[in-house]
């Protein structure tokens, strides 16, 4: 299975094409808010289809290529994962309706999955010709941790920008409102575009840079072209689904970047030292091999899982961690009640689980309490969230919710 036949790859192609088909026709086409369950559902189905499409490279390619696989995918999804933090900040400050978000993403991810197999080629070809890649790609990873962890000193609120959303808003001239999911609409008597297409690009193009850290990574673990791309692929595929299972969990994650900076480090000093095994690099020890000894694909493996199942649980049990998660989904919840959502029933339920975050922010500790107090921008926006709520009830236009123990009680 080291050489791929042409049936293998178009089999792969023509299966993962059905399956973003699949996931736009019977998910996506018609906007709607997923529920918990079929978020959990749908993640669930594709993270089995992943794992069993690697028990089959386990068997039908061995042992090695089994592994490869398998870390290949692990450190994808975790990557994506660490990516969904820069999405919900992107759909947060384009102010995108919850129903119209999937779409949205899934958009993104096909624009992301196409750059991304150019990439892909493209590394492996620059690998097959000029060993010294290894060490530009060993290189870029140990930058990168770098700059994660020194991303955790900075301020993790401000809003997304790069060079693709600066370009994308001076270029794109749009609507000032959403017309729906639609690409298009009517402003003024003219057709024009809404900003929902000045989001897609925002999030492909986001993902595209995100591809500069990934391709080196999975590269480092494996250079079998087939299996770089299935597992971009398929980390790629549920990653839809992911990000309505856990937006609400992602704040909670707050070692997460450490445990992935380690992790790219690892990867990059792997590169490393496969670079100077296999070294022909001139003005490097004579352009002769360097006797190194090199990390194993299983012993890679086994620390990139550990590295993470320490960083999550860590993250899960702090308390630093739950008072993040609790501040982030009250700011969430109060802007698009305020800013974003405009159906009255969508409305009722998000002001309902603003109730339930305040409830939680008052069962912390008075140490995060105090803190949380001293946060006059999330104070204010907290009581607007109220005023207007009450302006709604006495208008009629907005039912007066439960309280979180009563309808616990009823459920």
């Amino acid at each position: 299975m080291q050489d791929v036949s042409g049936v293998v790859w178009v089999a792969t192609v023509l299966g993962i094409v059905g399956l973003l088909l699949f996931d736009f026709f019977f998910h996506v086409r018609k906007a709607h808010v997923p529920t918990l369950g079929e978020a959990a559902r749908w993640t669930s189905i594709y993270v089995s289809i992943a794992i069993l499409f690697g028990v089959g490279v386990w068997i039908f390619g061995g042992n090695q290529m089994g592994a490869e696989y398998f870390a290949g995918y692990v450190t994808e999804e975790a990557l994506s994962v660490d990516n969904l933090f820069v999405f919900l900040l992107l759909l947060s400050s384009f102010k995108v309706p919850r129903a119209d978000q999937q779409k949205v993403l899934l958009v993104g991810i096909v624009v992301s999955l196409i750059a991304r197999t150019g990439f892909i080629f493209l590394g492996s070809a620059l690998i097959n010709s000029f060993a010294w890649v290894f060490y530009l790609f060993g290189l870029i990873l140990l930058v990168t941790s770098g700059n994660l962890l020194r991303e955790q000193h900075g301020d993790q609120e401000e809003k997304p920008d790069n060079f693709v959303i600066r370009v994308a808003r001076r270029v794109l001239r749009t609507s000032d409102e959403y017309d729906g999911d639609k690409l298009f609409t009517y402003q003024d008597g003219k057709r024009v575009l809404t900003p929902m297409v000045l989001v897609m690009v925002a999030i492909g193009g986001t993902d595209i840079l995100f591809a500069l850290d990934s391709i080196p990574a999975i590269f480092g673990l494996t250079q079998n072209v087939y299996l770089v791309f299935t597992a971009t692929a398929f980390s790629l595929l549920g990653l839809r689904q992911l990000y309505f299972l856990i937006d609400g969990l992602l704040d909670r994650l707050v070692y997460l970047s450490y445990g992935l900076a380690a992790i790219l480090a690892l990867i990059g000093v792997k590169l490393i030292l496969h670079a100077m095994h296999e070294n022909n690099v001139p003005f490097i020890n004579d352009g002769e091999s360097i006797h190194v000894v090199e990390i194993s694909t299983a012993l890679s493996l086994a620390l990139i899982i550990s590295i993470l199942l320490i960083t999550v649980v860590a993250s899960l049990l702090s308390p630093k961690g739950r008072t993040q998660t609790y501040v982030a989904a009250a700011r969430r919840h109060a802007t698009e009640f305020l800013d974003i959502e405009t159906d009255p029933a969508y409305c009722d339920e998000i002001f309902h689980k603003l109730l339930v975050e305040e409830a939680r922010l008052k069962s912390l500790p008075e140490k995060y309490r105090a803190q949380i107090r001293a946060e006059d921008e999330l104070m204010a926006l907290l009581h607007r969230a109220h005023q207007l709520h009450e302006q709604r009830v006495a208008a009629g236009t907005c039912f007066v919710p439960e309280s979180a123990g009563s309808r616990e009680a009823r459920a």
